[in-house]
């Protein structure tokens, strides 16, 4: 029971810490205003993890491409990691750094917003894309933990965690997430 309520009451530390960052708080409302201003203007979000913040990815990506609290259009939203097939093969035939690089050179055009998922903020794939993402014009989103690791110094937009637990970073990066899909769907689609 004490291990429970440990996770729990560090959890909502963790939250009560982002609540109380008003300087978090306002970039997280600027990288919706992006976002919103991107898919207006026909951009697209682009999403990339590795582990469990893969899933993040693609689960974010999915609130905005399908729905979140109701039915709308879809928005032009998708997480790089999905394509198995050329994720094996770049990283058979390149490595494992590149798998989301090159991928952003052949898809993204300038405008386009890539928001990269790591705890540590070192993640090397993400921050290579990050390197080729700001070399095409494409606004970079980190969702890192409390220092923003190597990421901090690629990303247009820096949403640091204020934590160097990695389950409360993930549980936090979530519900900024979620935050964020909820303010561009509810910009996009003011009448839904």
């Amino acid at each position: 029971m004490d291990t429970i309520k440990r996770s729990i009451e560090n959890s909502i530390a963790t939250k009560q810490a982002i609540l109380s960052n008003e300087a978090l708080l306002a970039r997280i409302g600027e990288v919706a205003e992006v976002m919103i201003k991107a898919l207006r203007d026909g951009k697209r979000i682009l999403w990339c993890g590795n582990g469990g913040s893969a899933a993040d990815a693609q689960h974010l990506a999915a609130e905005l491409s399908g729905r979140f609290y109701y039915d709308r259009p879809p928005l032009n939203s998708e997480a790089l990691h999905c394509n198995t097939s050329y994720m094996t093969a770049v990283a058979n035939d390149y490595g494992y750094d590149l798998i989301y690089s090159r991928m952003i050179d052949g898809a993204c055009r300038p405008g386009d917003v890539l928001v990269g998922i790591s705890t540590s903020g070192n993640s090397k794939n993400i921050y290579n894309a990050f390197c080729k993402a700001k070399e095409l014009g494409v606004i970079t989103v980190a969702l890192t933990g409390e220092s923003g690791g190597q990421m901090k110094s690629k990303a247009d937009y820096l949403l640091n965690v204020p934590s160097d637990d990695t389950p409360r970073i993930q549980e936090s990066h979530i519900m900024i997430g979620h935050i964020i899909c909820e303010m561009v769907e509810a910009k996009m689609f003011p009448c839904a």
